[in-house]
């Protein structure tokens, strides 16, 4: 019989997976997070470094870690690892097949094939050019001009809006980490340099070869696996969603040991080991969670945004096309949206109250303005 999940015991199981219920303890390491293994986005003005310290991980803003490392990933985003990790992350983001390389550089793969090149080969010959061009730390728009003058055609475009030939952006993004490079954190425009030890024989190796899990030390990242431990329950097309990945590559890599349970009648799968987590009732009101979350913070990332927000025009809030706010998350529920407003060393909130909040709840959310004030280094207004 398959098990019955409602969408408020797959919040509650979210924030324990994510970490999201710890307290801050200065004891730990800066690379203490489950989250790490996944990726952390580092979008927006408090980005990776805050979604760790909601964690309890102890960072602050503008300090970043050492043994921490930025680099262009899922998406095509920016997002924070382990920079012992990233050879592991490395090979698990390498594309499923020739169809997810072709998905995952979006409007770069008609001309590329075009030409007669498979996706998987321009995406190695990018990340093996830009490891030879970047051999000192170098800016986006600098190498953006080298890799013009030494690729052809097909890898390049006209950009109206900049008035120049270049080239299409994700091959960009997506080669800095196939050739072993990573982002300095705090630069804008972003300043790409080699990642100390990544390993140079698998700089441009990108095609998998035979389709299958990697090596055992990349398990942990493998995205797959991932998403249905730090995101799940889920279907096979939410996790396609969230990689930019086709669906039939996502099919078959679905891990032999998911779980089928049903979420509002509709089948998803969680990792089995994760079940009676997904199950238990969780902590309540003794333990309570309320946090300030960003606006791209991973529980936010979840393709299922139905069953984070139910109401359609709460969701259009809190999602918009562009100038996202963060969500004010409450017992594993999103209870408001809120924006900070910085002058100078002061920083105030505007908050979104989405439901009635009680004298306790606006107290805690006054406790989560001041954390996050400190982590600013700033005095909340």
């Amino acid at each position: 019989m398959t098990d019955r999940v409602s969408a408020d015991q797959i919040r509650r199981y979210r924030v324990r997976a994510q970490q999201l219920d710890r307290s801050p303890d200065p004891r730990r390491a800066a690379t203490d997070a489950v989250v790490l293994d996944a990726g952390v986005q580092d979008t927006g003005p408090d980005g990776a470094l805050w979604a760790l310290a909601l964690r309890g991980v102890p960072v602050s803003a503008g300090a970043w870690p050492d043994d921490l490392a930025l680099a262009w990933s899922v998406r095509g985003a920016p997002h924070a690892y382990r920079r012992a990790d990233l050879p592991a992350v490395q090979r698990a983001l390498r594309p499923y097949s020739d169809a997810d390389a072709g998905k995952r550089i979006y409007d770069a793969a008609k001309p590329l094939r075009a030409a007669g090149l498979r996706p998987v080969d321009a995406l190695a010959r990018v990340a093996r050019t830009m490891h030879a061009v970047v051999d000192e730390p170098t800016a986006k728009g600098a190498l953006s001009t080298r890799m013009t003058a030494e690729l052809d055609q097909p890898y390049l475009r006209w950009c109206r809006p900049c008035g120049a030939t270049h080239m299409f952006e994700m091959p960009f993004r997506l080669g800095a980490l196939h050739a072993g490079l990573e982002l300095e954190p705090g630069t804008s425009p972003p300043v790409l340099r080699r990642s100390p030890g990544f390993p140079p024989g698998q700089v441009g190796a990108v095609d998998r070869g035979e389709d299958g899990p990697g090596p055992a030390d990349d398990a942990a990242h493998d995205l797959v696996r991932g998403v249905l431990h730090l995101l799940g329950p889920a279907t096979s097309r939410d996790v396609a969603a969230f990689l930019d990945a086709p669906v039939a590559d996502v099919k078959r890599r679905w891990p032999v040991d998911a779980a089928p349970v049903e979420v509002d009648g509709a089948a998803a799968s969680v990792l089995a080991d994760d079940l009676p987590a997904l199950l238990g009732p969780g902590a309540r009101d003794d333990g309570r969670v309320v946090r300030l979350l960003g606006p791209y913070d991973l529980f936010l990332q979840a393709r299922d945004r139905h069953v984070l927000v139910p109401d359609p025009a709460r969701a259009t809030a809190l999602w918009p096309v562009l100038g996202r706010p963060g969500a004010v998350l409450a017992d594993g529920e999103v209870v408001g949206t809120w924006r900070p407003r910085a002058r100078g060393r002061r920083l105030a909130l505007e908050l979104d109250p989405w439901v009635p909040w009680d004298a306790t709840l606006e107290r805690t959310v006054a406790e989560q303005h001041e954390r996050l004030a400190a982590f600013r280094g700033a005095d909340p207004a």
